[in-house]
């Protein structure tokens, strides 16, 4: 197969990740302005998983797609990197940024979607790893976490589908979703260019019979070393 420019996913927006924490936390202030809350697609018919591990200071990146709605496997890619970033809280996107747009730039088609296994306007500078990859990449995007990294809220109902909105210093962030009856919520959030009532609505459309949606499920699998068949 011949891979054009078109198929290619190259960075819209470039700038160094060799920074420290002050130099980053000042990028992220700059760069969530540019973040597009609104939903500026029609039509979706591929979506991706976006997940990382980490094995002997080792980062392995992977991208699974997904036709939509009926998340059949279609394409994936992996990438490696040594880990330059050290770990700091709410910087995660220069830790896995790098290797993320390794394995992006490896895909065969550009998806119309990528769900992310991390926070996007949750975020304390709002610009967690889905919106800057997002804002980079210029791809609609949405961050699912399964744990909280700032904001409150309430206990969403029980029942699949029952959400709580997360806010921060007046400011919603997210949403706590429910997509599976009576277990753990995942924190919703806008990336780039999804809302946020579409983006919980593309969640639940992704979750089938577990907790987290299928795209997450199948890029931590790769991510952890799985090759599909």
């Amino acid at each position: 197969m011949t891979r054009t420019s078109e198929d290619r996913i190259v960075p819209k927006i470039v700038h160094t990740w060799d920074m420290k924490a002050p130099e980053a936390f000042a990028l992220q202030r700059e760069l969530t302005a540019q973040v597009v809350r609104e939903t500026t697609f029609q039509q979706m018919t591929t979506v991706a998983g976006v997940d990382a591990s980490y094995r002997q200071g080792v980062a392995r990146a992977a991208v699974v797609t997904l036709s939509f709605p009926d998340l059949e496997f279609l394409d994936y890619a992996v990438a490696t990197r040594a880990i330059d970033f050290p770990y700091v809280p709410g910087l995660l996107s220069f830790r896995e940024g790098p290797v993320v747009l390794d394995a992006l730039a490896k895909l065969n088609a550009v998806p119309d979607l990528l769900i992310f296994d991390a926070h996007g306007l949750a975020h304390p500078r709002r610009l967690g790893l889905a919106s800057h990859i997002g804002l980079l990449v210029d791809i609609p995007s949405i961050g699912c976490a399964k744990r909280r990294l700032c904001g409150q809220h309430e206990e969403p109902g029980q029942e699949r589908g029952s959400i709580a909105f997360l806010t921060d210093e007046g400011e919603t962030i997210g949403a706590v979703v429910r997509t599976r009856t009576a277990v753990k919520p995942l924190f919703v959030s806008i990336g780039h260019r999804v809302d946020l009532q579409a983006s919980v609505a593309y969640v639940l459309d992704c979750c089938r019979r577990y907790r987290l949606p299928e795209t997450t499920r199948w890029a931590h699998r790769v991510a952890g070393g799985y090759v599909p068949g």
